[in-house]
Order: C-alpha cells, then structure tokens, then sequence
C-alpha cells in the first residue's frame, strides 16, 4: 500500500498537469468578452446555455490602478497592480462556477497600447524597441505564475490581432509567397512576430510547463499570416486567425452603403487578384491556415478560429455566418463568435432581436437598463447555436 499510493498520485499530477491541452483535443465553442464592465457568473452562465465551452476573454477595458488594466502602464511595466489581479481573479472563480473555460487574451502590452486608449493612433513600439519584448515577457511570466493551475484557465493567448508588418511593405491581404518573402527580409528584426513569440513562450514556460498558448498570426489576426511561420518547439501551443473577410462587407461602413455590399457577390482584391466571395471563395481562403498547418505537422485540433463575425444589421449576416461556420466546421477546428453582450458596442451582439436599434442599446446602457434590451426572437444567435450542436 505504502508503494501503490505515490505511484497514484504521480498519476494523478500527471494527468492533471496534462489536462489543459486535453481541453482542445475535441471541437470548442465559445464566444468572445470584450466587455467595459467586468462579467458575473450571470453573464457567464447565459454564454453557456448558448451551447459554449470557452470565452476569449480580454480584462484590458476594465477600470484598474493604473492607467492600463492589469499592467499598470504599458510605457513602463513595473508589476501587476495587486487589486486588478484580484479583480481578474474573482472573474475566473464567477467562469468556473458557471462551467465556462477561458482563455485571457489582453488588447495591449508593454509599448503597444489598444488604438482606442491611445486616441485612435497606432503604438508600435513593440515592434521597433526590444526592451518592451523584454517587458512583455516579464508580465506574461507574471501573470501565469500568478494564475498557475486556476481551474478556469485553458489558455494565455498573448497579444490580441497583432500588427508587426504595419507599415512595413507588406499588404495586409497579400497572398502566401509574397509573405514569405517579406520575412526572408525581416527574420531576425524586431518586426519578427514568431522570434516575439518565442521568447514569450519561454518565460511562460519558466514558470508554468502546461498552461496552453494561443498564438495570434500578424496583420490583425489575418488568416494567411502564418505562411511564413515555421512550427513552434512546443506542442501545447494554439494557432489562431480571425474571420471577417470581406471586411468591407462584414463590418460597420456597410450598413450605410446604398446599396449594401451582398454575400455572396462581393469583390476585393487578394494580392493583385480581384476574387468574387461566395462559399467556394470562402472554402478556399479558410484553407489557406489549414494547408499551412498540415505542412507543418500540425494536427487541426491545435487550430483556432479566435474571432468571427459579422455587423447584425447587414442583410446578409446570416448567409455569412452559416457559410463561414459550416466550412470551419469541416475543418473540426474550434472558434468564438464575437462577441457576447459586448456593454459598449452593439453591432455584433447577435442576442439582441433584430428590431433593437443603436440609440435604443447605447441609451439603456447608459441607464443601466441592460436587462430590459429585447433579446428575443434572435435569428442570427440561432445560427451560431445550431453550429455549436455540429
């Protein structure tokens, strides 16, 4: 007996610690938080009676000590602020107890605050001074010691739709080969989002050898952006791309448009290529990640589809959504819709019934009447729950 019981709990520790990545060994659903306002256990117990296991959850609009949630100041990362980390923490014991697993995703980092709390102006200084690398990979090290084996936790995905090709002679649609040939010319450079990476997953690694990483490719997250990636030295790692191609017709400036662009039948340009989107143009371009990913000997269980969606009051979300879901879903990849009761934007909030406008949202949000916003019928949130059943 004496013998059996260590052998029982080595095995148990083994499994625990193994656990994690088990989580995204099967197809999972979830929805992205970008909240103002920092989610309940309410908030995440109706994400989950839609059908969804996860949240990408993003505490970087939240009010904190600092001037930055959760960093204090991404001028000059000194240590996580002790109430944010406590206030983040109470989120992942409301997630736990709903059933919902996360996955913290921040929209800034040292040297890169979020366009929107920098007054609308691009901050690429993580993209030209090493010490805000090396500052980054101090909090990320901070941050997983401090959230190590938390039960709610099943990723670190390290920085949201990151821009290092941003002005620097590379299209953000441009088509694999020309990708690959504009890191031929900056390897090596501080605009290498895959040596930035590497050198993130180290210092996690330091201090938590388990917790799964969620890696986003460049160019906001573009989905051919992995074309010059080679596999990351770690098998717990997670690819992920975001899908709202055709932007033009996906987001917001469409709504105004006389006519609305249509799906299918929108045109842009792919490179120097004019492509007409339709669910063959759609297959084609989702399966760029996928190719990438079967070059490299990555299973698709490891990839992601971080980000989906479309502007709800475009006529045709819903042709959209059932499109881009199906073809992802062929793929037994995992995705987030976004977003889920976003509290500051409206227009991807797919639960609110269709005859709920604008000023309506923002005038009872800002009474605090949320919970009087009609959300029934909601067609496009049935879409996104019949694939979640697939």
């Amino acid at each position: 007996m004496k013998n059996i019981l260590p052998m029982i709990l080595i095995l148990f520790f083994a499994i625990s610690a193994k656990a994690n990545i088990h989580f995204w060994d099967s197809p999972q659903y979830g929805g992205n938080s970008f909240n103002q306002s920092i989610p309940d256990e309410k908030y995440f117990r109706a994400l989950k009676a839609t059908g969804a296991t996860w949240v990408r959850l993003t505490p970087s609009k939240w009010k904190g000590e600092g001037k930055d949630f959760l960093i204090g100041n991404v001028d000059e990362y000194k240590g996580i602020p002790a109430n944010d980390l406590a206030r983040l923490i109470q989120c992942l014991d409301a997630a736990k107890a709903a059933g919902i697993k996360v996955v913290i995703v921040p929209l800034s980092l040292p040297g890169a605050r979020w366009n929107q709390h920098n007054n609308g102006k691009v901050d690429d200084r993580l993209w030209t001074d090493r010490r805000y690398w090396n500052q980054s990979t101090t909090f990320w090290k901070d941050l997983a010691r401090a959230l190590k084996d938390h039960p709610a936790i099943v990723g670190y995905n390290i920085l949201n739709e990151p821009t290092p090709e941003k002005g620097m002679d590379l299209d953000e649609h441009a088509v694999p080969d020309v990708r690959k040939q504009w890191y031929k010319k900056y390897q090596g450079s501080t605009h290498d989002i895959v040596a930035f990476y590497q050198q993130v997953i180290a210092s996690i690694r330091s201090v938590d050898l388990n917790v799964p990483i969620m890696l986003d490719g460049g160019w906001y997250a573009n989905a051919w952006s992995f074309s010059y990636w080679p596999k990351m030295d770690d098998e717990k790692i997670l690819y992920s791309f975001h899908m709202y191609e055709p932007y033009a017709a996906t987001s917001a400036p469409n709504i105004k448009r006389k006519p609305q662009f249509s799906y299918p039948g929108v045109e842009s340009h792919l490179g120097n290529e004019k492509v007409v989107w339709n669910k063959k143009m759609m297959e084609l371009f989702i399966a760029e990640p996928f190719k990438w990913a079967a070059a490299n000997n990555i299973a698709a269980k490891r990839m992601v589809v971080g980000e989906l969606g479309c502007v709800r009051a475009w006529r045709d979300c819903g042709n959209y959504l059932n499109d881009v879901l199906n073809i992802i879903n062929s793929h037994h990849a995992h995705w987030a819709f976004y977003s889920f009761r976003e509290d500051v934007w409206e227009a991807m909030d797919y639960e609110l019934a269709p005859d709920v406008k604008p000023g309506e949202f923002y005038y009872k949000m800002e009474q605090g009447k949320a919970d009087q916003l009609k959300r029934e019928p909601h067609p496009l949130l049935d879409i996104i729950k019949d694939h979640m059943k697939k």
